[in-house]
């Protein structure tokens, strides 16, 4: 029988896609009816990349300029995002410390790659995107969750922080805005967990991959604005509208770019060099304008459906400030349908409303059973049709 590393095996399944799964399937079942699926379960944009985009790729592929690039991506490309950060963030990150990867998954691993040896522990708050702590796990490290609450806005805290900081701690890997909670973390706490993990000679590794749809100006800042010690991940998936072009990017110090570009060339080669010609494309002005229009319409959109969940006894505890997401205490839900957790209770209003969303189960185990995250990535009329079949079966 074929031995299975370790390393594989830390990995724990992605219980959604048992939902997807099931979701597909009565999705299939249902399509032809007055009630076809809502699928409220992705955090995915149902906006593609806007007009500009879409011909700079096509022109790409005409004009053949479709071969390798550099490891670290097109010198152009790293400029425009240089200065996408001073215009929108009025923070300058220079060029040269912005490397392209394949998406800001590739971005994670070589991150920490680069900088986990086997058995550092990396500080995370709980719940978190699962996805982050596996590549932790896949370095070798081990992702340690802290619980957290919502007066704490779901995010990690200084002194949280502080009191969980062990022999083996690396570091720390935050999201803001998050996923699942579409919460940031307030920019003097940001500052102050730093602090104390630069005190500690730590790294601080920032998920910032949702922050162009931050809604809330208090929130919405980068954390490179602290020093040049912050590690961001980003990518031109989620506020770029780009899911499928895997496209990312990360800063690092000065130090770390030729480590990070030595771990790039052997494990990615380079990013995808339409996706990068493309990406170009994103920060002409007509782009941007409706890169703004689109934020704007996932505000209305958190804006109209947020209410209606709270007033179904589906509560959302923490306003999120930027991202798709709502994250929702579905206990009293729960406790009228007859079923014990969000996991259960998201198959029944699967079968039920036809509304698939995602039970909390993957995110971690602080109070998860009572959640389920609700995308409001979908359009405003599918959202609205989703409110009022939640509306029915919850009574």
């Amino acid at each position: 029988m074929m031995k299975i590393s370790n390393r594989a095996q830390r990995i724990e399944p992605f219980y959604v896609m048992e939902v997807a799964k099931a979701a597909s399937q009565i999705a299939r079942e249902v399509a032809h009816t007055d009630s076809p699926m809502i699928f409220l379960n992705i955090g995915e944009p149902d906006f593609t990349a806007p007009p500009l985009v879409q011909e700079a790729a096509a022109k790409a592929i005409r004009d053949g300029v479709t071969q390798y690039t550099q490891a670290l991506g097109l010198e152009s490309l790293r400029e425009r995002i240089s200065g996408w950060y001073q215009q929108r963030f009025g923070v300058q990150v220079p060029a040269r410390r912005i490397l392209v990867t394949a998406g800001a998954s590739a971005a994670l691993q070589l991150a920490c790659l680069a900088l986990i040896d086997a058995g550092d522990e990396i500080l995370m708050p709980d719940p978190s995107y699962p996805c982050n702590r596996h590549f932790v796990s896949a370095a070798d490290g081990r992702a340690v969750l802290v619980p957290t609450t919502a007066d704490e806005r779901f995010q990690l805290s200084a002194a949280k922080v502080e009191g969980h900081w062990g022999a083996r701690t690396r570091g720390v890997l935050l999201a803001s805005p998050s996923n699942p909670t579409g919460t940031s973390i307030r920019p003097d706490e940001l500052r102050r967990i730093h602090n104390h993990v630069s005190g500690k000679g730590g790294i601080t590794l920032l998920d910032e991959i949702y922050l162009g749809l931050s809604y809330d100006e208090a929130f919405g800042q980068t954390g490179l604005a602290i020093d040049d010690q912050v590690i961001s991940i980003n990518s031109f998936s989620k506020y770029f509208n780009m899911t499928g072009w895997r496209l990312g990017w990360m800063v690092v110090p000065e130090a770390l770019v030729a480590v990070v570009e030595r771990l790039a060339q052997n494990l990615f080669i380079c990013p995808s060099a339409v996706a990068q010609y493309a990406a170009l494309a994103c920060f002409e002005p007509d782009s941007l304008a409706e890169y703004e229009r689109r934020r704007m319409e996932f505000k209305a959109r958190r804006d109209a459906f947020i209410p209606q969940l709270d007033a179904m006894g589906l509560a959302v505890p923490v306003m999120p400030d930027g991202a798709f997401y709502a994250w929702a205490d579905c206990s009293q839900a729960c406790a009228r349908l007859g079923v014990a957790d969000s996991w259960d209770f998201a198959f029944e209003v699967m079968k039920r409303a036809h509304v698939a969303v995602t039970p909390g189960r993957d995110f971690g185990s602080a109070q998860t059973r009572n959640f389920v995250r609700f995308s409001t990535a979908n359009s405003m009329v599918q959202l609205q049709e989703a409110a009022a079949r939640l509306r029915s079966v919850l009574g």
